[in-house]
């Protein structure tokens, strides 16, 4: 497991007015955190709180943190165990932290500036540290990249096992190609390689086999290694983007040999190669972007320039596809993939205007049919979402909603999408009494893109059912509030403020410790607090004597590490900063480890006292996961593994969401036809044919595992008939022994009635017959869709379309496209 953290800072001299921004995204392999300090103001945002004329941020409802002190004992020990290191005579503005491996402590960091090459021949530098104590001390390796300088922008590239990439910063007209120094040992030795080519982006792992390489050239060559790197074969020219997907399979955007710009949107072809470049098969022409997600290939076409961009899916890598059952989107509006795994997508679908909302739509397990999850979900102007995935905990979503009165409120599912409903007051929170209601919400992506939180909301697949954010309680969202740090042991249902004011955090040993440093925008820090139960308690520790303006809170990816390093900077006597790493071990405070006696047996999404047969049921499931008891102070350990037991529940209504077209009524909980929609069968035309979906209103929300219970009614079986195909016509009437003519208008009048009471009469009987069996249906069938699927053009290859299919197992991957409306 790798993870690479990011600490950006300006190439100017260091300034006191410091300003945070962190940048999140995430890889196969971990995630990266981009921090930098800025001398600009804050992007305009939109105000959702009442108050006005003021601009001092304004403390939400009071509550009571409980902190207990820090024994002379304790704090010795914390003290033998902190490592600090000054990185003197570093003048690099960037700072990349990288875990290279599982569990071996390697930790990779690279000083450098952002800049072009000859910047650092002004005196910039490039520098490469090594640590093999998970930060407890670095060492200068430099002399093995041949103190190389390497850019910022393509920064540590660390794949499967113990591999690593640098790239070095090259002269495009003075080198044939770029150059990389590879390592397959965590990077305790690099090897020198002179690429034929200068990449356009970082080099791609396979996400099982370091040695299948892919990277993009700057003139849009694809080109592909099965060596690491150490050989390289151009297998496509005309490339703008790529995706690795299940297997070998390799998906990339190309330019048609006839396109008269390369760059045309609309204009693409979407190609495959399942055996590394030897074949190809066109899936589809005139895309306008793609990606790959859990088992999903998407893409977008625009069929017609002066059309709206629609969304096709594949769950079998592309052998066949359907366009999905969504809205269109014109040029003002996008396309986001949310969230997806190898059973369902989430889609948010913007509204036309400047509106900053959508709608969320979730998917069923073909991703070709999308409910309607969500309205008005926020999408704000920096294209950004708040929509979060709880991974503590089966099932579990958060996100925020525009409403109608402009202010901003948060909704969390427990089932997937299915239902949304505001998140309760925290239990320690009173709400003012003029309130007329008193909820938490939280901030995300919109709140931290305006500088009011420095984090999202945090939880881990380890620690089950934490969930640590920022909010504030009250009637909406306010961004002139001064947020604060609350945390659910129980993924979301409940809550507890535990620290006043913003601050970054982390948890480690799969949730039996939390760590968190405050957020200081002007000044410096030099305390940590800590917490062993879930943050209920806290206490404080300095873990140095001389305070440094904060960069970041680093820890190894997992969760399963008990040290944490502190980085900043520090102003040197010639103004210049030095960038500062403290290490703290809280492994030898926490010496005991957990047996049984620690552990308690839960019951996941419990609300309900008794022994209800629903208590607990979501997704068609009780879990019972055995987890560390609050009050139990010692640590899980590297060896902690999660453990559950399942059961499964009858159905419900719960366990169904209402079928397109359809939806859930105020009042009750069934699926109603919405108003426009003048029967049960929906049509679409895909390749001449037309597939008719006729539904009951309700969908089993997908990797829904309840058994027996409620079973929707009014079912019917899909029909397919041809799409503006006219019937061909019969066989001739026409008889050599006797021909009947009918000259007159009177014999025409009487054949034409006697025509038309026929044909009342076959229609009728026709009409009886097709009710009869679908009454039948109704009653015995389950739902069933079927969509035409578009032909697989194969390109001068010559390749076979009956191509292997296999789900993904590789979990998520994200083409880089250079559509960021489609993959925001």
């Amino acid at each position: 497991m790798i993870w690479t953290t990011v600490f950006l800072g300006g190439l100017c001299v260091f300034h006191f007015a410091l300003t945070l921004r962190a940048e999140i995204s995430n890889s196969p392999w971990g995630r990266t955190v981009t921090l930098s300090r800025s001398q600009t103001p804050p992007r305009h945002r939109r105000d959702t709180s009442t108050s006005t004329g003021t601009s001092t941020p304004s403390r939400g409802p009071a509550f009571t943190s409980c902190w207990l002190p820090l024994t002379p004992t304790e704090h010795k020990i914390l003290d033998d165990n902190t490592q600090e290191t000054g990185f003197n005579g570093d003048d690099g503005s960037y700072v990349i932290l990288t875990w290279v491996g599982d569990e071996t402590g390697v930790i990779l960091v690279l000083s450098t500036i952002s800049g072009p090459l000859n910047a650092y021949l002004a005196g910039g530098s490039s520098r490469l540290y090594r640590s093999t104590d998970y930060g407890k001390s670095f060492h200068d390796i430099s002399h093995c990249i041949n103190h190389t300088f390497i850019k910022e922008e393509f920064g540590v590239s660390v794949g499967p096992g113990s591999s690593v990439i640098l790239t070095a910063d090259t002269h495009i007209v003075d080198n044939p190609g770029g150059i990389i120094f590879t390592s397959m040992d965590a990077g305790a030795t690099f090897k020198f390689i002179q690429l034929p080519f200068h990449l356009a982006q970082p080099i791609t792992y396979h996400f099982f086999n370091p040695d299948y390489l892919v990277a993009l050239s700057i003139d849009g060559g694809l080109w592909l290694s099965m060596d690491f790197g150490a050989k390289w074969t151009k297998v496509h020219d005309g490339v703008h983007s790529f995706s690795w997907g299940a297997g070998i399979n390799l998906f990339f955007s190309c330019s048609r040999v006839d396109a008269v710009e390369a760059e045309e949107r609309g204009d693409l072809a979407l190609k495959r190669t399942k055996d590394l470049g030897k074949t190809f098969t066109i899936i589809h022409e005139d895309i306008f972007s793609f990606g790959y997600i859990g088992a999903f290939l998407f893409f977008s076409v625009m069929e017609d320039p002066r059309s709206p961009r629609v969304m096709y899916f594949s769950s079998d890598q592309g052998d066949t596809f359907s366009q999905a059952v969504l809205p269109s989107a014109s040029t003002e509006q996008f396309y986001s993939i949310l969230d997806g795994d190898e059973d369902m997508l989430f889609m948010h679908v913007d509204n036309p205007g400047d509106t900053f909302f959508g709608t969320m739509y979730t998917s069923d397990d073909r991703g070709i049919l999308f409910s309607k999850s969500l309205e008005r979900h926020l999408f704000d102007g920096h294209r950004k979402s708040d929509f979060t995935n709880i991974t503590s905990l089966r099932g579990v979503y958060l996100t925020n909603k525009l409403d109608f009165d402009g202010r901003i409120r948060s909704v969390i599912s427990f089932n997937r999408g299915g239902t949304w409903r505001q998140l309760k007051k925290p239990e320690n929170v009173n709400c003012a009494d003029n309130a007329k209601r008193c909820n938490l919400h939280i901030h995300g992506e919109h709140s931290r893109n305006n500088k009011v939180v420095p984090m999202l909301a945090l939880s881990e697949p380890s620690a089950i059912g934490l969930v640590i954010a920022h909010g504030t309680v009250g009637n909406s969202l306010s961004s002139s509030q001064h947020p604060d740090v609350f945390v659910s042991s129980d993924g979301g249902y409940n809550w507890i403020g535990t620290l006043r004011g913003p601050h970054h955090y982390s948890i480690l040993d799969s949730g039996a410790l939390i760590v968190a440093v405050e957020a200081h925008h002007e000044g410096q820090v030099k305390t940590i607090k800590f917490s062993t139960d879930e943050g209920q308690c806290w206490k404080s520790y300095n873990f140095t004597e001389q305070p440094f303006f904060f960069a970041g809170l680093a820890s190894e990816p997992g969760t399963k590490a008990m040290n944490v390093s502190v980085w900043g900077f520090r102003p040197e006597e010639d103004g210049q900063p030095m960038w500062v790493a403290v290490t703290i071990d809280f492994q030898s405070l926490i010496t005991r480890e957990c047996n049984n006696k620690d552990y308690e047996e839960w019951l996941a999404h419990s609300t309900e006292k008794g022994d209800s047969k629903r208590n607990g049921c979501v997704l068609g499931m009780k879990e019972t996961y055995r987890r560390l008891k609050k009050q139990s102070v010692c640590r899980n350990g590297r060896n902690f593994v999660v453990t559950k037991k399942q059961i499964p529940c009858p159905c419900t209504r719960e366990d169904y969401v209402c079928d397109y077209g359809y939806y859930r009524h105020v009042n009750t909980s069934a699926c109603v036809r919405q108003p426009n929609t003048p029967n049960k069968t929906f049509e679409t035309c895909l390749n001449g044919e037309e597939d008719e979906l006729l539904t009951a209103g309700y969908r089993k929300v997908p990797s829904n595992k309840c058994e027996g219970g409620f079973t929707p009614q009014d079912v019917v079986q899909t029909v397919i008939r041809p799409c503006g195909v006219k019937p061909s016509p019969g066989p001739s009437a026409k008889s050599t022994s006797s021909v009947t003519h009918f000259d007159t208008p009177k014999e025409r009048l009487v054949l034409i009635l006697v025509s038309a009471g026929a044909a009342v009469i076959v229609l009728l009987a026709i009409f009886s017959a097709v009710l009869a069996v679908r009454k039948q249906v109704y009653r015995t069938r389950m739902p069933a869709y079927r969509f035409s699927n578009l032909r697989i053009q194969d390109d001068n290859n010559g390749i076979s379309a009956d191509l292997e299919s296999g789900a993904s197992s590789n979990g998520t991957a994200y083409q880089h496209d250079s559509d960021v409306d489609l993959l925001e």
